[in-house]
């Protein structure tokens, strides 16, 4: 049973992914007053681009057609990687926040190149303000889960949500920095604004779009499909690490229902949230980016102090 449940959890991960790209931008154009898509808009995109013969450039390499599977793949080890909407499953061994960080970092190593390899100028500067952006967000997203992981003594992700539960609510400013600091961070993993705009064509303002201009077909929906993925990839840990009341603790169908209704219940909160930030907030300018992203590394880096300052010390 528990390895039917470890099999099925990652597949709704991926099957779901796209529903909360589309509700975030249905609940983004109601607030912005314009006629909303349909919440299953992203997956007949995803459909149309699948059913589509994808164009090369001539001068393209092997790489830039093995890097939309690769990147998908990574995407999808990261989310088998991530407990959904259960723990205590076979796979919470490998539920490890520095294999996440690998699986992420590996698809946008791969993402950057492809970007670079087919020699247009768009696709070299979304390269380099991605590795730019990358190499700012990895720490501050390592630190906040630091911060964790010091008060759990783990950095395995089950194990540091059976802590969560375990002890209760309580305030703890260790907790509240780090999650400050990890919304932040998925912010800007995510492309969205006001670090990055997801729909923006622009060649001042796209980071993620540029590399993948000239990607079309089956290679871009698996490239777009990653970004969902991604997406709820950072929601998915944003709940279930720092809010992980309702996940499933054992297999009963009746904890794993309320469980998997607790998730989506939070995921739906998260992407309403988004898209509200996303319309107070304007894109800003990509010097920006460094000074918001500098933020956001020392919220985790004063949550790791607090908690060796007000937590270990007493």
């Amino acid at each position: 049973m528990s390895g039917l449940i470890a099999l099925v959890e990652p597949i709704l991960f991926i099957l779901a992914a796209p529903l909360l790209a589309g509700w975030t931008k249905m609940v983004k154009c109601r607030l912005q007053n314009r006629k909303a898509p349909s919440l299953l808009q992203p997956y007949r995109e995803l459909a149309k681009l699948l059913r589509k013969q994808p164009v090369v450039a001539e001068q393209a390499s092997w790489l830039f057609e093995a890097a939309p599977y690769i990147v998908f793949a990574s995407a999808v080890l990261a989310a088998a990687v991530v407990p959904f909407f259960a723990v205590h499953l076979p796979t919470a061994s490998i539920a490890d926040v520095i294999a996440l960080a690998g699986f992420l970092a590996l698809g946008r190593f791969f993402l950057v190149l492809a970007g670079m390899d087919v020699g247009t100028a768009f696709g070299g500067m979304g390269s380099s303000r991605e590795v730019t952006i990358a190499s700012l967000s990895e720490p501050a997203m390592l630190m906040a889960i630091f911060a964790l992981a010091m008060s759990a003594n783990t950095t395995n992700l089950a194990s540091a949500i059976d802590y969560v539960l375990d002890t209760g609510v309580a305030l703890r400013p260790s907790f509240v920095f780090a999650l400050a600091g990890m919304v932040l961070v998925a912010v800007a993993e995510t492309g969205r604004v006001p670090v990055d705009n997801p729909t923006t064509h622009l060649e001042l303002t796209m980071i993620h779009e540029a590399m993948v201009l000239e990607y079309s077909g089956k290679y871009l929906a698996l490239i777009e499909w990653a970004g969902e993925i991604r997406l709820m990839l950072y929601g998915v840990l944003i709940a279930n690490i720092f809010f992980p009341w309702g996940i499933a603790e054992d297999l009963s169908l009746a904890s794993l229902g309320s469980g998997l209704a607790a998730i989506l219940l939070k995921l739906f909160g998260l992407g309403a949230l988004l898209a509200a930030a996303e319309t107070v907030f304007a894109k800003m300018r990509l010097f920006r980016v460094q000074e918001f992203l500098g933020f956001a590394y020392l919220l985790s880096l004063l949550g790791m102090l607090s908690h060796i300052i007000l937590e270990i010390g007493q």
